[in-house]
């Protein structure tokens, strides 16, 4: 697929934010053609809007309340618990108190970086 992790270290001060959406930023923070570890920010009231993808996702609740639904069910997560979303499970997220979830995809996510080589991390 041509996504080769160019270096095994990864420094978030370096790192750039994407904004995904209202109250919802991104830190893409390491990955290769087969894991992807994402930091994501979220206001008080940001919404991870219901999606699927082919992906398996697990995801640690760094800090935050979130209401979490997958396929249908939701449950409410904080500080130190997680989630697992198969692939193409639906699942999204309500953020109730400001926080950050740290996301792993396996496969890495292509449609998170512009092309095979430009949105490689150093």
């Amino acid at each position: 697929m041509g996504y080769e992790l160019t270096s095994p270290f990864a420094y978030g001060h370096d790192l750039p934010w994407e904004v995904v959406a209202p109250g919802l930023k991104r830190q893409i923070l390491s990955y290769d053609a087969d894991i992807m570890v994402v930091r994501v920010l979220f206001e008080a009231g940001g919404v991870g809007a219901v999606h699927q993808h082919r992906h398996t996702q697990a995801s640690y609740v760094a800090s935050g309340v979130f209401d979490v639904t997958i396929s249908g069910e939701t449950r409410r997560l904080q500080a130190g618990d997680s989630f697992l979303a198969s692939p193409y499970a639906w699942h999204g997220v309500v953020c109730l108190e400001a926080g950050e979830l740290v996301d792993v995809f396996t496969p890495m996510r292509e449609d998170f970086v512009p092309g095979p080589t430009a949105g490689q991390r150093q």
